[in-house]
């Protein structure tokens, strides 16, 4: 068994195909094959079974990856490590995160990195939801993530900013730009059908929607379930109800007109962490991430992006910022 091998596993399943796996190591199909083969038969048994239209682990196979991922990550960062430390320029960076932060807040500083170091390659790994982020780098799959808070994190955490929450109504909703003079109260909107999201976030064993509208005397009516954010601003803002959405997407979605800040108002502290201090690509990319953050002005301040160790010291709290915060960001973190 050699790296190499668990390497060819990993990009296979990845890109869920030989051929585009092929592709992305530069080697022939026939030798990636060979290779997996070879894999399979110091194991013990299949670790992928081939379909027509792709592949999947089997079940030796999902027991198998955890650990291969771990030491084919670990080998890169240890490549990409001294290089950092001997000065060489170049090499790669692996950034994880979700899709809503990766085509939201993530645009910029990753363009302006490209800017500031041409000569990195960027790699960017995106996942549907929070869990499955943290699942993932857990496992080593990127040098650093940016995605939300994550009390347990045992590495560097660097607060970046943060993510208000709105709310989508219909057009022609007596609510559209009611907020003009200020955000409107959650009461308001008791007697309202919602369009829910599947990958709305949980706090303490509840919906966050559940949980708020509980803590405004109500319980909230479900019109439709969605499962992506942007499907369900879309029916909100056709008429299917009203809907929770992040503010750096609803622009590209929905008229200004149709969103609706509550009050008090709801926000998500942005962080960005890694398994250790980060040096190179991933430390000037950190760098980067703090410097846009000071430069916007967050309501957290400064203070609050500096990097947390494990005991969430070198942090401030983000008292005061609302309901969503308080569930979601209040952490020295």
């Amino acid at each position: 068994m050699s790296l190499r091998q668990m390497e060819y596993l990993v990009t296979v399943v990845e890109e869920a195909s030989f051929t585009r796996a092929a592709e992305a190591l530069h080697v022939t199909q026939s030798a990636l094959s060979h290779q997996i083969k070879a894999l399979e038969r110091d194991v013990g048994g299949p670790l992928l079974e081939r379909l027509p239209r792709g592949v999947r682990l089997t079940p030796m196979g999902r027991a198998f990856l955890p650990d291969a991922e771990l030491a084919v990550r670990s080998a890169r960062q240890a490549r990409r490590a001294a290089r950092a430390a001997a000065g060489a320029e170049g090499g790669e960076l692996e950034i994880a995160t979700v899709h809503g932060l990766a085509v939201g807040p993530l645009v910029a500083p990753v363009a302006e990195m490209r800017g500031r170091h041409p000569e990195v390659l960027l790699r960017l790994h995106e996942y549907a939801t929070e869990d499955e982020l943290r699942e993932r780098m857990a496992r080593g799959i990127a040098d650093l993530a940016v995605g939300y808070r994550w009390d347990d994190w045992d590495g560097p955490v660097w607060r970046i900013g943060e993510e208000e929450v709105v709310l989508v109504v219909p057009a022609g909703d007596p609510l559209c730009g009611a907020d003009a003079d200020g955000p409107v109260p959650l009461e308001r909107l008791a007697d309202r059908g919602w369009v829910r999201c599947g990958m709305e976030p949980w706090i303490d064993g509840l919906p966050f929607l559940d949980l708020v509208c509980r803590r405004a005397g109500f319980t909230p009516r479900t019109a439709v379930r969605a499962q992506h954010p942007t499907t369900a601003a879309r029916l909100a803002a056709a008429g299917a109800g009203i809907c929770m959405m992040s503010a750096h997407l609803a622009p590209g979605f929905v008229p200004a007109r149709q969103l609706l800040r509550v009050g008090p108002p709801w926000r998500r502290p942005l962080t960005a962490y890694c398994r250790s201090e980060p040096s190179g690509a991933a430390a000037a990319f950190v760098r980067l991430l703090v410097e846009r953050a000071d430069g916007a002005g967050s309501a957290d301040s400064g203070a609050a992006r500096r990097p947390a160790g494990p005991d969430g010291s070198g942090g401030a709290g983000a008292a005061g910022a609302g309901a969503l915060d308080s569930g979601l960001a209040h952490t020295s973190r």
